[in-house]
């Protein structure tokens, strides 16, 4: 079976090019390129929308595989998607495009959608909506994380007892939940000795300093709170010479300002380099310098993480929180060490969930929030830091476990062919699925999108039909109306009609003085009932033909 995707292609999706570098976006251009790396595919596909994104998309391919046939899908030829057999989408928003399949036939393709944060109301109405959308059982939400999986669980399990509730619904075809980890090229986070004293050197690193990285979003808010990593390099340093670099950025001048205060007040004596990791040298610098990673997230939009495991993979041992993601990458004691965390208990913070859902705290309030609720072992974490920075061989020995899980278990290598055989395994489920409701059972598959003169059907005064009565009137010929039709007002008329249909041959069919219905013109001609409605409606609107009321 298949194990090819359609990818649902729009550039910022799968960019780190932006002034707005965040984890989704990371985590897109990474899968795209592990895709093309690793797919191992005769063809590529995507699905876009705007004609200029499929030729990003191609360029791209191109530039891998010269030569190598890439197929355009789009809203004009969404039913293609059947050849592909699978369409892949960036997020975990199932619903929409399940609604659209529903209009060309639920076994046409499988869905296949990823969890990245799952905090934001976006987000959580993308997931509860799988339960009233015709998500199918070869439908799949690949969840990054045993935590991410654990909660999307969690609000299925409230969509589904509201809808029991509301509505004393039973039924619930429900995706499949795999647990796929995020990847990493590994190869791109090997730095010789050579790079590693090149880019101390540029940073103004001594040799002797030991080197802690931090890399990531700089936001206390929205992805770690400084004050813990500060605090416990200031205790744990004692005569060891410490930098501390931190590489990503900023919102904005007031969170800069923030990071500034709290490293003056809690790390005096912690010299500290922050760059712009929005600029791959930049990336790379810090990375090739690096002595120790330490990453003590702390916030829950927050979902698999993918920086320890680049950690890993360059070879430095890891000090990160024992939360989400983290929790599946990093193995305590052996690539790094893992810190406890602490949050309050379940239902302690029902007011910030109403002030969220009423909109009186944003989405980034809703995040800081929670944040400050949470707290990281600053106990275990000096002590984490201390027997790393003390130990060189401590260090090289959980960097080289750390190297090789990642290569074994996190390279897009190992990752793509699970993805492949997912799509493979989502294409035999729809093939053999035993039961699903023929389509033709429910009137309006999509009722949201019903068609438009059944949910409209009481504006107009009367409706056209097989039985209605027509006549050619004589005052405007069949020349003048193909005139009319040409007109700039009429262009979305004439795409109705089909393109290889005269329509002053098909007026001349009618006398003018002949009253004829629309069941005996589709006799007369031979066209379907659609097209004949079509063309009735037309010259209707250009007023060639006229209805007959006696």
């Amino acid at each position: 079976m298949s194990g090819n995707a359609a990818i649902y292609f729009e550039p910022e999706g799968y960019s780190i090019s932006g002034p707005r570098l965040m984890g989704r976006n990371a985590a897109g251009f990474s899968f795209l390129n592990g895709f093309i790396e690793h797919g191992k595919l005769d063809h590529f596909a995507a699905f876009t929308t705007k004609p200029e994104h499929f030729q990003s998309f191609k360029a791209i391919i191109e530039a891998r595989h010269p030569g190598k046939d890439v197929i355009s899908i789009d809203p004009e030829t969404y039913a293609d998607l059947a050849s592909i057999g699978c369409l892949y989408l960036p997020g975990p928003g199932l619903s929409e495009s399940a609604w659209k399949r529903s209009k060309i036939g639920e076994r046409g393709w499988s869905l296949c959608g990823i969890t990245h944060t799952t905090l934001s109301g976006r987000a959580m109405d993308a997931i509860t909506g799988v339960l009233t959308a015709p998500v199918q059982p070869w439908d799949a939400l690949i969840c990054t994380s045993r935590s991410v999986r654990d909660t999307v669980r969690a609000l299925l399990e409230a969509e589904a007892d509201f809808l029991k509730s509301r509505l004393g619904a039973t039924r619930f075809p429900l995706p499949k939940l795999p647990l796929i980890p995020l990847g990493i090229d590994s190869n791109s986070f090997f730095y010789s000795e050579a790079e590693r004293k090149a880019a101390r050197r540029a940073l103004n690193i001594e040799e002797k300093s030991v080197v802690i990285l931090f890399t990531g979003r700089l936001s206390f808010h929205a992805k770690a709170h400084p004050a813990p990593l500060y605090q416990a390099l200031e205790k744990a340093s004692q005569n060891q010479k410490i930098t501390l670099i931190e590489c990503g950025w900023f919102a904005n001048d007031f969170i800069k300002s923030a990071f500034d205060q709290a490293a003056a007040h809690l790390a005096p004596s912690i010299r500290r380099v922050v760059l712009d990791g929005r600029m791959a040298e930049n990336r790379q610098k810090a990375w090739a310098s690096a002595d120790i990673f330490a990453s003590l997230t702390d916030n829950l939009q927050e979902t698999f993480g993918i920086t320890p495991v680049e950690a890993m993979a360059a070879g430095i041992p890891c000090v990160v929180s024992d939360w989400d993601g983290y929790r599946d990458t990093v193995r305590h004691g052996v690539d790094g060490f893992r810190v406890t965390t602490f949050q309050p208990f379940s239902g302690f913070a029902e007011d910030l969930a109403t002030r969220h859902a009423l909109e009186s705290d944003n989405y980034d309030h809703y995040c800081g929030l929670t944040s400050q609720l949470i707290a990281v072992d600053l106990g275990e974490t000096i002590e984490a830091l201390k027997a790393l920075i003390e130990s060189p061989d401590l260090r090289r020995k959980m960097g080289e476990a750390g190297r090789k899980r990642a290569r074994e278990i996190f390279d897009w290598s190992k990752i793509i062919p699970i993805y492949q055989a997912l799509w493979a395994e989502l294409a035999e489920e729809r093939r053999s699925y035993p039961t699903l409701p023929a389509k033709q059972s429910i009137k309006h598959p999509w009722p949201a999108r019903m068609e438009p003169f059944s949910a409209f059907q009481s504006y107009s005064t009367a409706q056209i039909d097989e039985k209605t009565k027509l006549t050619r009137r004589f005052d405007i010929s069949p020349e003048q109306a193909d005139d009319i039709l040409n007109l700039k007002s009429f262009t979305l008329g004439k795409r109705l009609l089909p393109s290889d249909y005269n329509l002053i041959d098909f007026l001349y069919k009618i006398p003018v003085d002949e009253v004829i219905t629309t069941q005996e013109l589709i006799h007369k001609t031979g066209l379907p009932i659609n097209v004949m409605t079509r063309l009735v409606m037309v010259c209707l609107k250009l007023g060639v033909l006229s209805v007959n009321h006696g």
